[in-house]
């Protein structure tokens, strides 16, 4: 079991982080994404905070897009893609929790 996945960031940047709950502001760059993955536990929390941000989830499918101000949640134990939805430069705050954190690549 993998505490954090393997793939490239433009920028995270930790804001909070106690027992069982993690605070993060995340830049995924052109071409970046967050890889298919699910959690045991937590629910990610995304704030969408620049560009657009599109969540795409398995069982049951789904596709969501954030703007800036914009929020969405996804569930545990639900596959989920995080990319940005035009391409091009994206950031959000992503809330993990409330639960023991994991990373269970779905690739």
């Amino acid at each position: 079991m993998s505490t954090r996945g393997s793939y490239e960031l433009e920028g995270r940047e930790l804001i909070a982080e106690a027992a069982g709950l993690r605070v993060q502001v995340l830049t995924l760059g052109p071409g970046q994404a967050v890889p298919w993955h699910r959690h045991t536990s937590i629910t990610d929390t995304f704030f969408c905070l620049e560009g657009s941000v599109q969540i795409t989830t398995r069982a049951p499918a789904s596709e969501v897009i954030l703007m800036p101000g914009d929020r969405a949640s996804v569930p545990p134990p639900q596959p989920h893609h995080v990319a940005p939805a035009d391409g091009a430069r994206c950031r959000f705050l992503i809330v993990q929790g409330v639960g023991e954190y994991d990373y269970l690549s779905e690739e």
